[in-house]
């Protein structure tokens, strides 16, 4: 039976006593299963074990994000940078540092994101032709994935409608949740695009929005915290619950800095970590990294020992390469005689132009919705213009974001310099999305938009990454085996995007979920 939502509170239930680890004055901590990091991937993992006879601990570097009214407030989070945790890294051209797009909180960076949980085509994991080269096959299909997709929606609460994209695969099951419903100024969008010939549908979200209160308590949750439980993230819908069982612990404040292997270098036997000033030891008997598709590879670079000179699993030399963020723009319509009242604007999108078709030899790419832009978003980019300036434009604002696929390449790198971590990245396929950004424009203005305001998205923008310890079946030309589990060491597994062969053109945080429901079994087999 379908349902509106579900009631939202202000604040979370307290924790099981001994749901968080003390470490006390132990050097040494023990479970069957460590899982580093608590971000979609990690905390999904933990949900999906919390019943099977394995002792789960998930290591997180930072702390629980405070519940606090500037949760909400977007000049807090980007102006001031309240909740900024990460240390810079460093674009590989130029030696330059940048600041990039990635928390670390409990929940990872699920706490920033706006919701969107779509599935991934069905052509997406079969080997497709772009512009600028070949999308590869990923090691399973669809139709295994699916299975779990349904399971995923269900874990997030996802919200949703069967049959308005013609692109969307098969389903075993209709959307746990119905969609969210348009606003008047996103409605009127919508007819029009639909007079134009286009499909608009509903977009699939992780938000339970089931009055225009919550809404507009969630206007700036997509790129902030949420103040209430309205958003489906990855602590409150997974790892909070998998905490309920005895056998699921959460140590945080742990930067797993090193995996040690046995004699033979082909068996993790401790992970080292920085805990409060202090160095401590965590023993298991499997180890599962979902760290971020950067961290993940820095940490099994950095991992590297005698038996394994380029890092820990990396035998076919391709942990930390085809490195994928999407190329991605920032784009705003504007009407200057028509305010935009919209609370929570991240209902609709538009994939008439994914897939090839007769209009587009090649993809061209996915648009969804931003949540409704304030000053504060957009002062970073045009950091000359008065507030009042830009709050005059982003009153009188459609706010878009539209994605294109970028292709694998071995020279886009994730590196370890020392401390640093280094990012080689150089964009490619980005004639497809010079062409996405012409016809959305093109569509926008018929709409009643004149005014087209665009940022292309750079190095710093990376909340979509992947593929840095890409799946497949062969060791030569792969890092991970189809279930996620690294060729070279048998008890080490990876579950964030880092095992993307491709990157498609959609949000990865749906199709991370499902492959950690996937790969639990397999886990929880090696563990027992």
């Amino acid at each position: 039976m379908r349902t509106s939502g579900h009631d939202q509170v202000d604040a979370y239930s307290p924790l099981r006593e001994g749901a968080v680890v003390e470490v006390g004055d132990s050097d040494t901590v023990t479970a069957d299963v460590v899982v580093v990091g608590s971000g979609m991937g990690g905390s999904t993992l933990a949900w999906a074990l919390r019943d099977r006879d394995v002792d789960v601990l998930v290591v997180e570097r930072g702390r629980f994000l405070p519940r606090e009214v500037e949760n909400s407030q977007a000049a807090e989070m980007f102006l001031e940078g309240r909740y900024k945790t990460a240390e810079p890294w460093f674009d590989g051209s130029n030696g330059e540092p940048f600041q990039p797009g990635v928390y670390y909180w409990v929940g990872g960076n699920t706490k920033f994101y706006g919701g969107s949980l779509p599935r991934f085509r069905a052509t997406d994991f079969e080997e497709t032709q772009h512009y600028d080269g070949v999308s590869p096959k990923w090691p399973f299909s669809y139709a295994d994935l699916e299975p779990f997709y349904a399971e995923a929606e269900r874990l997030y609460q996802v919200h949703g409608v069967d049959g308005e994209d013609p692109t969307e695969p098969p389903r075993s099951s209709p959307y746990p949740l119905p969609p969210l419903p348009h606003e008047p100024t996103i409605e009127r969008f919508a007819s029009s695009l639909r007079k134009q010939g286009l499909h608009p549908f509903h977009t699939p979200n992780g938000m339970n929005l089931t009055t225009q209160e919550h809404r507009r308590q969630s206007t700036a949750s997509d790129g902030t915290p949420s103040q209430t439980d309205h958003k489906s993230e990855a602590e409150n819908r997974a790892l909070r619950p998998a905490l309920e069982s005895e056998r699921v612990r959460l140590l945080t404040e742990a930067k797993v800095t090193r995996l040690l292997t046995d004699a033979k270098g082909t068996r993790i036997v401790a992970a080292e970590a920085e805990f409060r000033g202090r160095t401590i030891r965590i023993t298991a008997n499997q180890f599962v990294v979902s760290a971020g598709a950067v961290n993940t590879a820095a940490l099994l670079l950095r991992s590297g020992d005698e038996r394994n000179p380029d890092g820990l699993g990396n035998s076919s030399g391709l942990l930390g390469r085809n490195y994928m963020v999407h190329n991605s723009t920032f784009f705003m319509g504007v009407n200057p005689f028509r305010t935009n009242t919209t609370a929570w604007q991240k209902t609709l999108g538009i994939n008439d132009w994914y897939a090839a078709g007769p209009d587009n030899e090649f993809p061209l790419g996915n648009l969804q919705m931003l949540g409704k832009l304030q000053a504060a978003h957009v002062k970073g980019a045009r950091p000359w213009a008065p507030m009042w300036a830009l709050k005059a434009v982003v009153d009188r604002s459609l706010d878009i974001y539209l994605t294109t696929e970028d292709l694998p390449a071995r020279s886009n790198r994730v590196r370890v310099d020392g401390d640093r971590i280094v990012v080689d990245w150089t964009p490619n396929n980005t004639a497809p999305h010079r062409e996405l950004v012409r016809r959305v424009s093109a569509a926008v203005r018929r709409a009643g938009y004149p005014i087209i305001l665009t940022e292309r998205m750079g190095i710093a923008t990376n909340s979509h990454m992947c593929g840095t310890a890409v799946a497949g079946t062969d060791p030569a030309a792969s890092v991970l085996d189809p279930h996620c589990r690294s060729h070279d060491v048998d008890n080490l597994w990876v579950v964030d995007g880092s095992f993307f062969p491709s990157s498609a053109a959609l949000n990865p945080a749906l199709t991370i979920a499902a492959n950690a429901l996937r790969v639990a079994p397999h886990i929880a087999v090696a563990a027992g």
